[in-house]
């Protein structure tokens, strides 16, 4: 490193190239996620999964990852954040091996559940030693701006490859496309990689850790449910739970002197605006990536590989946006290009809402290259306020809630979207023989041994009950960025990145 005129350290050679090592787990956030929603109507079809059961396939992952975050980022304040990168990194190389030859529905919603778990280690080591590297203002915005393109490259490599994979293979192999990657980590982290720890942090509290996974998991199963099925006792005693477990994780935060989340950072307005924009930014672009993946192939009726064609323009949209804000950032204050963005991701959602079974793939893409654009400067930018606005001696608690926060909207945004929509099919279908009536995947195995007239009706009803049901999670959804858009303009309008935002 050197040192610059403000007595910051400037990265060297090696630091990018770590940085360089550190974009592959980042590809595979996303990847995991993207391959899985093209390999989901081959899984319904060859397995035999219920609606439930594909749902859960997706959602186990998601569910895991967003609800042991914390405790993965918190374990690598204290054993150390490339040991965990790395553990996490051969453990999810053989539960992918499992996954990719699951005899059943049940057997690969267990392993995409362990799956979750080792996923949870990977961002937020990551993001830590990201922050770790480039300590310098300028450069740090620049690499954040680096990881989450990497991110965003992985929903535009996934398809693609993933595509082509389950057109020439099994649904399997799908599953084995993240294994590279984590091998040449494995291989070359050691050597790129600087250890990092958080000095004089204690033991893992290990009720914290019950509490906090408790609190994700209850509370997202309990809104998965009233979205998919209504109102019911279960659902909501699900929630009080999460509710109980999370007051109880608060009131432990504030009494321990080395609490897994320092809720202190909390107080500040930016800190919190961020965050939140972080957690309901991803919740609309993982929801709405489910739904698309879904009406590429069973709506428009297009094999994978050319699903995933479809799917890589919006992906360059998210990267282009990300890496074109962090060099907009230095001329005009951040608040306000992310706002920016979200007002015009607002515009890509109504579009999307409006789409209907014989809309052209053309508008369709359009509509998602408009979304992603707009959301790709708050994935890159907000990251960076989430870091910069907390005092230094805590910016490895606030890269820990940065990696979480997109992570845990993430996961809510594909069950609870994903949710509205099997609600809406359901409630058009109805009536209609089971298994039809669960989900447009069971419609389209139906329709495959019907005579051609009673499949045509079959399928025709099926593709406007799912494209309902997107339509509503589209408005949900531009509701959403509309109203984050009105709130970052308010609190983040003229916050500046990087150390300027202090």
């Amino acid at each position: 490193m050197t040192t610059d005129t403000t007595g910051s350290q400037l990265a060297g050679r090696r630091e990018w190239l770590g940085l360089a090592v550190l974009v592959l787990p980042a590809l595979l956030a996303s990847l995991e996620l993207t391959v899985t929603h093209l390999a989901l109507p081959a899984i319904g079809r060859d397995l035999g999964a219920s609606s439930t059961q594909l749902l859960w396939i997706v959602d186990g992952y998601a569910f895991l990852l967003a609800g042991t975050l914390v405790v993965m980022g918190t374990l690598g304040d204290r054993i150390g954040r490339r040991r965990l990168l790395l553990g996490g990194a051969i453990a999810f190389s053989l539960l992918s091996v499992i996954a990719a030859y699951a005899p059943n529905p049940e057997v690969l919603v267990a392993v995409r559940a362990l799956l979750g778990v080792a996923g949870a280690t990977l961002m937020p080591s990551v993001l830590a030693l990201t922050v770790a590297l480039f300590t310098e203002p300028r450069q740090r915005t620049q690499a954040v701006g680096i990881v989450i393109a990497a991110v965003s490259a992985g929903t535009a490599i996934g398809p693609l490859v993933g595509g082509w994979l389950l057109d020439h293979f099994w649904w399997g192999s799908a599953f084995l496309l993240p294994i590279p990657l984590m091998l040449v980590l494995v291989v070359v982290g050691p050597a790129t990689l600087p250890e990092h720890k958080a000095p004089g942090r204690r033991g893992l509290d290990v009720p914290s850790a019950v509490l906090s996974i408790a609190t994700v998991l209850a509370i997202v199963y309990g809104l998965k449910q009233v979205a998919a099925a209504g109102p019911a006792v279960p659902a909501y005693g699900a929630i009080v739970v999460g509710l109980v477990c999370a007051t109880g994780f608060v009131r432990r935060q504030r009494r321990l002197a080395d609490p897994m989340i320092d809720l202190r950072l909390f107080a500040g307005p930016a800190f919190t605006t961020a965050t939140l924009t972080l957690v309901l930014g991803i919740f609309v672009l993982w929801g709405t990536n489910y739904a698309v993946a879904q009406y590429l192939q069973l709506v428009a009726g297009l094999d994978p590989l050319t699903a995933g064609l479809w799917t890589a323009p919006p992906a360059l949209g998210v990267i282009v946006g990300s890496l074109g804000a962090t060099r907009l950032a230095r001329r005009i204050p951040a608040g306000r290009i992310i706002g920016g963005g979200m007002l015009l991701s607002t515009l890509g959602f109504l579009i999307l809402s409006r789409i209907d079974a014989d809309t052209s793939l053309g508008v369709l893409v359009t509509a998602t290259i408009v979304v992603s654009a707009g959301l790709g400067p708050m994935m890159a930018l907000a990251t960076d306020i989430v870091v910069a606005s907390a005092p230094a001696d805590r910016t490895g608690a606030a890269s820990s809630i940065a990696s979480t926060a997109p992570q845990l909207g993430g996961g809510l945004g594909i069950a609870i979207l994903g949710s509205i929509i099997t609600a809406g099919y359901r409630a058009d279908m109805q009536g209609t023989p089971h298994p039809a009536g669960e989900n447009l995947t069971a419609a389209v195995a139906v329709a495959a041994h019907l005579p051609p007239h009673e499949a045509t009706t079959l399928l025709t009803a099926a593709r406007a009950a799912f494209t309902n049901g997107f339509s509503i999670s589209a408005l949900a959804a531009a509701a959403l960025t509309a109203l984050t858009a009105t709130a970052v303009l308010a609190v983040l309008g003229g916050r500046r990145a990087g150390v300027e935002g202090r």
